[in-house]
């Protein structure tokens, strides 16, 4: 069997995961293999030689990014030029594409294959960013059947592989057997407060959720509540929040898988978190707040009509979304209360849904790879 060489970036943790499970199925499918590039801790222990630090690409914001700058288009240009001199079999951009998608232009540019593991939101806003992709890709691996659709108009190769979370969150999740874990009582009703794992996140929207709380307790006499906290800092923020409300919140350290099984409800922000949710088939409520004029803006640039996973993925308002003024404590735990011993609507769309998406991501991409450079398996 003849050795490939594979190259592989990733920017951030999520990336290192897709990376490095990506990298185990390629072994598995051609074990003479060689994988050069940059990614995290997992990607290494899978065999990757990182020419520097994963961490150096991880910077999120505007601000961080303009700071790194120089050394983000440094270390991108001395990249290409060792990737060219290597000669890769194939390079496979994960995520992060401001900073991918300009080395896989630059690569098939130089004649070498190229593969971009998942879709940017193009679907969504910067439509014009497709042509950078058509000219720059190979082949895009997406994670959602609808963004394949969208490439398959615009005549970008593509293949839908299905997502990981969805292979490694069994179909039917133990909420006693969660419960129990996290030491909380078996009858009463349970809801998961997520507002998010970034500090502005919970800035606008922590105090909304607490509010949102008190007024369902009002509803509900006997509802408690679990909130998982993506970080340190992000426990101190909660804290200090919670601090002179009488609420029964259970704070957790991450853990946030477990409060989703554990739960019978959840209001949460937009974004991965509402994918989770829908795999654990929790009925939600999502509710998010940005600062206005970036609203305004976002507003008249966004093409698509939902914001959230769960109704992007259902091509319907499957889930309810109460977005800036529209999300007031009154609303969100009106909205709450029904689907805390109902929701039946929802879950069984989540179920669907999650059928559709289990396909051995990892195995479907490698696949893909392998048959794009003409390696039989």
């Amino acid at each position: 069997m003849a050795s490939l060489r594979i190259a592989l970036v990733a920017g951030e943790a999520s990336g290192d995961i897709l990376g490095a499970g990506l990298m185990r199925a390629l072994k598995a499918q051609h074990p003479a293999v060689e994988f050069i590039g940059v990614g995290g801790p997992l990607m290494q222990a899978e065999g990757l030689t990182s020419y520097f630090p994963m961490e150096r690409l991880a910077v999120m914001g505007l601000v961080e990014v303009l700071g790194r700058l120089r050394e983000l288009l440094a270390r991108r240009k001395k990249l290409i030029a060792t990737l060219i001199a290597e000669k890769p079999d194939v390079f496979i951009g994960i995520d992060a594409p401001d900073f991918t998608l300009n080395i896989e232009l630059k690569l098939r540019q130089a004649g070498i294959k190229t593969v971009h593991y998942v879709s940017p939101s193009v679907w969504a806003w910067r439509q014009k960013r497709v042509l950078k992709i058509r000219e720059g890709c190979d082949l895009m691996l997406t994670l959602f059947p609808f963004e394949a659709k969208f490439y398959e108009e615009k005549g970008v190769p593509v293949r839908f592989v299905g997502h990981s979370l969805a292979d490694a969150i069994p179909l039917e999740a133990d909420r006693s057997a969660a419960r129990a874990e996290l030491g909380l009582p078996e009858g009463s009703p349970l809801v998961a407060l997520m507002p998010g794992s970034r500090g502005g996140e919970v800035g606008r929207l922590g105090a909304l959720f607490l509010d949102t709380a008190e007024r369902l307790r009002a509803m509900r006499p006997g509802v408690r509540f679990v909130m998982p906290c993506a970080s340190p800092e992000r426990r101190v923020q909660l804290e200090e929040l919670l601090a002179g409300r009488d609420l029964p919140v259970t704070l957790l350290d991450g853990r946030s898988h477990q409060a989703l099984a554990a739960c019978d409800a959840v209001l949460i922000a937009s974004g991965t978190a509402t994918l989770e949710a829908l795999l654990y088939k929790r009925p939600m409520v999502v509710a998010y707040r940005l600062a206005p004029l970036t609203f305004w803006i976002l507003k008249r640039m966004v093409k698509s009509p939902y914001i959230s996973l769960p109704n992007l993925l259902a091509q319907r308002l499957l889930v309810p979304e109460l977005l800036q003024d529209d999300a007031t404590p009154e609303a969100l735990a009106l909205t709450l209360s029904p689907l805390i011993d109902g929701g039946e609507e929802q879950t069984t769309g989540f179920d669907q849904i999650h059928r559709t998406l289990r396909l051995d991501a990892s195995n479907q991409a490698a696949e893909a790879v392998l048959n794009l450079i003409g390696t039989p398996q």
